[in-house]
């Protein structure tokens, strides 16, 4: 009994269909191509048509911030601006065109070659006027100052071209002249108002060698007896100074003080100087001279071996004893801070009445009235070269020299009225 539920598979086509279509080798064959012609049919489809039927291009990848952009955007709330009072508008709108009016201004092409001159002009203008006072301030006349206003315009032209010289010493007289010793002028007739005696003592020509008292905590006395020599002799000679190894170690100080004309201490320096016909000068007291308290003011210290009196001796100079009153008093020292200057290495570290009390301003030194006096020379000649090699005559010459110089001074005391006028 059949089910109707199953499906019967039919065994076979009729025998008529099937000899109609051929034999199974052209069945073969035809299914071959068949298969063949829809692979190429489909590799002749594009992959993406639109409802036409044409070809749509592929789309291209997203990058990252495609990707961004493609997001859901969601504005954010814009807060309204405050508002602003009339007044600060009016001010606001002031500065808007001023700013405008500035960079209109700055976008105009300008004139760098008349705007430099002009500068220079001005700078030119403000040095002249900054010389006047000076000069004016050193007590010179109104000749001398525009004399003096040319001389340093005239020196600042040959320091930019180079057009000076300087001996084997370091020694530059175009500086001296024109720059060190026109800074030390108002100091000098101003402030200290020196009064300068026995000038005439000082040969005008060929070497001698001036011996001084050295005092006052800093070496000004050094300083002011160097002006005095330049200004005050009628030849206008300078005075070659010989200092202290500190001084040349001490930055600055050094350099300026090898273009001045000073040199190291030392004999063999001291008597090239002396036979080359300079005028040199020594402070035989060193740092004991300068760096005395108060209640000694006025008394020698010890002059050391007399180096200076035998390269006098060598060279046949003259010795002519200079005496400085009023430097004593400039720097009162009242006391020595002896452990603190080992530390740092100098000689001594003065306590004054203004230093360390003041600061920098103890650093001025008080307004004292000073007297240098030059005393008659001690010739050197009569007694040889070969005197400089007995320590007798050296020392018997040292002392006679030192001697010379402490009455004089005890003499000066006795003449001046005042400390300070």
């Amino acid at each position: 009994m059949a089910d109707p539920k199953v499906v019967p598979i039919r065994q076979g086509a009729p025998a008529g269909k099937v000899s109609a279509r051929g034999s199974g080798a052209d069945m073969l064959a035809a299914g071959a191509a068949r298969a063949s012609g829809e692979r190429a049919k489909r590799r002749r489809t594009p992959l993406l048509t639109d409802a036409s039927g044409d070809e749509v291009a592929p789309r291209p990848l997203l990058s990252a911030v495609d990707v961004r952009a493609t997001s859901v955007h969601r504005p954010r709330p814009v807060p309204k601006p405050p508002r602003v009072p009339a007044r600060k508008a009016a001010r606001s709108s002031v500065t808007t065109s001023t700013a405008k009016r500035v960079t209109a201004g700055a976008a105009k092409p300008s004139a760098p070659a008349a705007s430099t001159s002009s500068g220079i002009d001005d700078l030119v203008t403000v040095a002249i006027a900054t010389m006047r006072r000076a000069a004016a301030a050193s007590g010179l006349s109104g000749d001398d100052i525009e004399r003096q206003v040319a001389a340093t315009l005239a020196f600042v032209r040959r320091r930019l071209s180079g057009d000076y010289t300087v001996d084997d010493f370091g020694f530059d007289k175009d500086f001296t002249e024109n720059a060190y010793l026109p800074l030390l002028r108002p100091l000098y007739k101003s402030w200290f108002r020196v009064q300068v005696r026995g000038i005439e003592n000082i040969p005008s020509v060929g070497g001698a060698l001036i011996v001084a008292n050295h005092s006052g905590t800093i070496a000004l006395d050094s300083l002011m007896t160097q002006v005095a020599v330049h200004d005050e002799h009628p030849s206008h000679r300078f005075l070659r100074m010989l200092g202290a190894d500190l001084v040349f170690r001490t930055p600055v100080v050094g350099a300026v003080a090898r273009k001045s004309g000073a040199t190291l201490a030392a004999n063999p320096d001291a008597e090239r100087l002396l036979a080359s016909g300079e005028l040199a000068g020594v402070w035989p007291e060193g740092f004991k001279g300068v760096g005395k308290p108060f209640s000694e003011r006025y008394k020698l210290q010890r002059f050391g071996r007399g180096g200076f009196v035998a390269a006098a001796l060598r060279t046949g100079v003259p010795i002519v004893p200079c005496s400085i009153v009023g430097a004593e008093e400039i720097y009162p020292i009242l006391g020595n801070l002896k452990t603190l200057a080992r530390l740092v290495g100098a000689p001594y570290i003065p306590v004054t009445p203004t230093f360390p009390l003041l600061g920098p301003l103890g650093l001025i030194p008080l307004p004292s009235k000073w007297i240098i006096e030059f005393g008659a020379p001690v010739d050197t000649s009569i007694l040889g070269p070969a005197a400089a090699d007995d320590p007798m005559v050296v020392f018997d010459l040292t002392d006679r020299v030192r001697e010379t110089i402490q009455q004089t001074l005890y003499s000066l005391l006795l003449q001046r009225r005042s400390v300070f006028f």
